[in-house]
This record gives structure tokens, C-alpha cells and sequence, in this order.
């Protein structure tokens, strides 16, 4: 059983920026693909960045290339978002997310993965 915690959210002004972090224990985080989807209210959930285990290989959604960097530290057991410029359409609860999967249509088309975080709130003002 994997437990993912997040922390770094918070309240920021627009073209600000935010480093959020996920600290995993209970299992072997080399070995998970490491993801970071976000909700905002009235919306479905949506795929932010991953970064899988074996190649260290990076998927980002279209909106926030350029402005986010996902990258993980495996001896600390951790993943983090970078999110510069942020926009105030970034908006959302941020979920970390671990998975075992490769594959990319399980961790950025279906997000099927196994164990989630409770997640952390993410506010952009104009």
C-alpha cells in the first residue's frame, strides 16, 4: 500500500509561481510512475504531467508545457511540480498519483492509476 502526501499549494497571484511536492512511502517509488492531475470546481478531472519509472520519460498536458516541470527524487521518495506563469485557469485541487503502468493511455488518457494523495488547493488570482 503506497501513501502520497502533498504538499506546496496555496494562494498566488497570476504569473506567479508554486513548487508542489509529494512525499511517497509504503512502497517502492522507483518503481512507480508518478503523476500529478488536477480538479477544479464543476470539472472533471484532468491530466496535468507524469513521469514514469523506468526511463524517467515526461508527459504534459498542451496548456501547461513550457510553464510546469515534473521531476522526482528517488532517494527522497518524492515528485514535484514546478509551476511557473501560473493563470488563474490553473485553478484546481493538484493530485499526486502512483501507478506501476507504462502505459501511456493508463497514465495520461484514463488515469487509472492505483493510489492517490488527498490532494492540495491551488489558487491563481487575476
Amino acid at each position: 500500500q503506497v501513501q502520497l502526501v502533498e504538499s506546496g499549494g496555496g494562494l498566488v497571484q497570476a504569473g506567479g509561481s508554486l513548487r508542489l511536492s509529494c512525499a511517497a512511502s509504503g512502497g517502492t517509488f522507483s518503481r512507480y510512475t508518478m503523476g500529478w492531475i488536477r480538479q477544479a470546481p464543476g470539472k472533471e478531472r484532468e491530466f496535468v504531467a507524469c513521469i514514469t519509472w523506468r526511463m524517467g520519460s515526461t508527459y504534459y498536458l498542451d496548456s501547461v508545457k513550457g510553464r510546469f516541470t515534473i521531476s522526482r527524487d528517488n532517494a527522497k521518495n518524492t515528485v514535484y511540480l514546478q509551476m511557473n506563469s501560473l493563470k488563474p485557469e490553473d485553478t484546481a485541487v493538484y493530485y499526486c498519483a502512483a501507478d506501476r503502468s507504462l502505459s501511456y493511455n493508463d497514465v495520461v488518457v484514463s488515469l487509472s492509476y492505483d493510489y492517490w494523495g488527498q490532494g492540495t488547493q491551488v489558487t491563481v488570482s487575476s
